[in-house]
């Protein structure tokens, strides 16, 4: 049951917005509130910021906060949502909710689902007397940790995004909770800490899916301005290039559905260990993922170590993964691994309005083609002679091979002692 103050009209919902304010003490003092909320939602650059610093503030003129929270949705592959959340006297802490988390499958046991359900922007509900706490697991919570009143306000943000809006949460453990002027006051700052909100969540949504989509070190290049069409240069980098071996074929037996499946797990394993050794995926290509480690001009070597350790990781994770699915019924899907050194250039390429982030060259060729020569030799990794010599790794040469595109025939290594 939602905590019905004397004099209100509905039972239902605590009309927040149409507190009035009946001293002087509102005016300035919200003012500097407010202009705190602009100028830190300007430069903040997490939502934790806000929540700490207006819980804070908030305390300071008196109000009994307990906890605070600031919760919105993410745009994110791997996230549902997001909440900072405030505790007097603690660390604010930062969650970001998983998909398939208990976070995101019990949000329908919350008061901000609840108020959402109703079209409601605001709710309160006194959990000194038992309201809420029957139906909502984090308010049980809080009364059993002293908790009195808990108050939430939403905000709705443009609908043409999925970052559909943002709430506060605040809790009191003072017999009484909040006062009538105190729920007024929060009312008049929510537009501002809702406008500062958007601002950090836009940026870091643009900067999180441009990470997603191009990797962590040319989204930081792409925000920075680096955009112009043909903007780049040469770096001198290891190469990895991976490809699932017969992966074509899979296609005619299974679904479309289970095909995503498939290559969803190889690259994932795939992304974890160039990542781990510091390296940078560039762009899926069907069933093939293309690396780079970049060199430092002093030790070149150490790339090729990473590179190195990368491809080695990645095949055996690849064994555990086909025994684990070979367990379910499932194909053995190999991976060739091709490690190659050279010059490439890093930068932007594409049509006026629609780029790609990517690198080009004669390297980058070499690699794609050294690749087809894993299932002619027999072997699921191989390096091209100035990988296998920067490496200094102990290897083998297969033999010198032409290369459809490369003028000159290239000797092509494997690691000592492999099949």
């Amino acid at each position: 049951m939602i905590w019905q103050r004397p004099g209100w009209s509905s039972p239902s919902i605590c009309p927040i917005s149409d507190l009035k304010l009946r001293r002087s003490f509102g005016g300035l003092e919200i003012n500097n509130h407010i202009q705190w909320l602009i100028e830190h939602g300007i430069t903040a650059e997490h939502i934790g910021e806000l929540i700490a610093g207006l819980c804070d503030r908030l305390i300071a003129d008196g109000f009994p906060i307990w906890r605070g929270s600031i919760s919105m949705p993410s745009i994110h592959p791997m996230y549902g949502g997001v909440s900072a959340n405030f505790v007097r006297g603690g660390a604010t802490t930062i969650e970001n909710a998983e998909y398939g988390s208990a976070a995101v499958l019990n949000f329908e046991k919350t008061p901000i689902y609840f108020l959402l359900g109703r079209g409601e922007t605001s709710g309160r509900w006194n959990i000194a007397k038992g309201e809420g706490v029957d139906d909502y697991p984090q308010l049980a919570e809080f009364a059993h940790g002293g908790g009195t009143d808990h108050l939430v306000s939403l905000l709705e943000f443009p609908k043409e995004a999925a970052l559909r809006g943002v709430s506060l949460s605040l809790t009191s453990d003072r017999p009484g909770g909040f006062s009538d002027d105190q729920l007024a006051i929060v009312a008049k700052l929510f537009p501002a800490l809702g406008l500062a909100c958007y601002r950090i969540a836009a940026t870091k949504t643009a900067s999180d899916i441009l990470a997603v989509y191009t990797g962590a070190k040319t989204s930081a290049r792409i925000l920075a301005g680096d955009i112009q069409r043909g903007k780049g240069g040469a770096i001198n980098a290891a190469i990895l290039l991976a490809d699932l071996r017969n992966f074509t074929a899979l296609t005619e037996v299974y679904q479309p559905g289970e095909i995503a499946g498939f290559l969803n797990e190889h690259f994932e394993l795939i992304g974890w260990h160039v990542e781990e050794n510091s390296g940078e995926i560039l762009k899926f290509m069907g069933d093939s993922v293309l690396a780079i480690f970049p060199t430092d001009a002093e030790d070149p070597q150490k790339a090729c170590m990473a590179a190195l350790a990368s491809a080695r990781n990645i095949l055996e994770a690849n064994k555990v993964l086909n025994g684990q699915r070979r367990n379910d019924g499932g194909p053995d899907i190999g991976v060739d691994v091709v490690l190659h050194l050279g010059e490439v250039f890093y930068g932007n390429i594409g049509a006026r309005g629609r780029l790609d982030f990517t690198v080009i060259g004669s390297a980058v060729n070499e690699a794609s083609r050294l690749e087809k020569l894993c299932g002619v030799l027999g072997h699921h990794l191989l390096m091209s002679e100035s990988f296998a010599v920067t490496s200094a790794v102990a290897s083998e040469c297969l033999g010198s091979f032409e290369l459809r595109g490369v003028s000159k025939p290239v000797n092509v290594f494997k690691l000592a002692g492999t099949d």
